[in-house]
């Protein structure tokens, strides 16, 4: 069974940056393409980065383009989201998953983890 633990989210002032790490075990890390989503209250989760297994692609929402790095670590099978220059529109919970090797689009394992809270607020 696959188990999804992300860590990194906390209270950050506008402007400031966050780094997310998502630590996935129960599967082959290095052969899935993987993404963070976010939801936050009253609105629907949200796709805001993906990339292929091997790392060669990205894809990003457009809210977060130029904002938002995603990477992975195939030996520690983590992956990564690096958060710079945020708004209060980017308070959410963020979560890691699958996402679609075609086209990076939205999938899931099955299941979900806790997620990571990110508040940007002064």
């Amino acid at each position: 069974q696959v188990q999804l633990v992300e860590s990194g989210g906390g209270l950050v002032q506008p402007g400031g940056s966050l780094r997310l790490s998502c630590a996935i075990s129960g599967r082959t890390f290095k052969l899935y393409a993987l993404g963070w989503y976010r939801q936050a209250p009253g609105k629907q989760r949200e796709l805001v980065a993906a990339m292929s297994s091997d790392g060669s692609r990205t894809k990003y929402e457009d809210a977060v383009k130029g904002r938002f790095t995603i990477s992975r670590d195939d030996a520690k099978s983590t992956l990564y989201l690096q958060m710079n220059s945020l708004k209060p529109e980017d308070t959410a919970v963020y979560r890691c998953n699958l996402v679609r090797p075609s086209d990076l689009g939205p999938a899931d394992f099955g299941s979900w983890g806790q997620g990571t809270q990110v508040t940007v607020s002064s």
